[in-house]
């Protein structure tokens, strides 16, 4: 049981199962470059924006190329693959509906660009469920920083400590708190170097959404409804 008004999801690992594609452009952009993928690089990149995620590879790897075209590049790689392929986490489908059901305001706030996660939240049915849709490109700084979570809980009209945010990976986690909301972490494995860290900063954490917190005035009820 947790106390809150609102909900704000991470998609990248959290309610969609989707780091993999990631790994495979990452490996197939590097490669077209005959460069090797350095072991820390998608969990370095996966907090950013787009646009830092480029130009931080544009650093790491000295390149010549502008930060627009491999955003091009990158979007050209993933979009077939959000539209058609990628799904949810386990259970992450019913937890969106019961908490529309109960009244409890949604948003998504996501480093993806609207071109990439529109057509994922389509494609699974859920676009609809959430009356807030934020991503990194609505405010100045990456999700390293607190700026998306406040700017999503602004547009809700929910006071940030009222929120609670999912997110599975460790600088999204510690950015939520800093804003001043509640935060579960959310299992996946493409970020489980730093599961412990997560462990001990966010306020709960999950395998998958079956066992996902309720709205503390909703102690009546099961949680997700299978």
């Amino acid at each position: 049981m947790i106390d809150f008004q609102a909900a704000i999801f991470d998609l990248d690992g959290t309610l969609l199962d989707s780091m993999g594609i990631w790994e495979e452009i990452d490996v197939e952009f590097l490669a077209k470059r005959e460069l090797p993928v350095p072991d820390d690089y998608i969990n370095e990149i996966c907090a950013r924006s787009f646009q830092e995620a480029a130009e931080y590879t544009i650093k790491l790897f000295g390149l010549s190329e502008e930060p627009a075209a491999i955003i091009d590049e990158w979007n050209a790689m993933a979009l077939y693959k959000y539209s058609h392929t990628v799904g949810m986490k386990q259970y992450a489908g019913e937890y969106l509906r019961q908490l529309k059901a109960w009244g409890t305001k949604l948003a998504v706030a996501t480093s993806l660009p609207p071109v990439l996660y529109i057509p994922a939240l389509q494609n699974n049915r859920i676009l609809d469920l959430f009356d807030v849709l934020c991503s990194s490109e609505d405010v100045t700084r990456g999700k390293q920083f607190p700026d998306l979570f406040l700017y999503a809980a602004e547009k809700m009209k929910v006071a940030p400590e009222n929120c609670i945010v999912f997110e599975d990976i460790l600088p999204a986690v510690c950015s939520a708190r800093q804003a001043g909301m509640k935060v579960y972490g959310v299992y996946d494995k493409y970020s489980e170097m730093y599961w412990k860290d997560i462990l001990k900063i966010a306020d709960g954490c999950l395998y998958d959404f079956q066992s996902a917190p309720m709205p503390a005035n909703k102690t009546g009820q099961n949680h997700v409804q299978l």
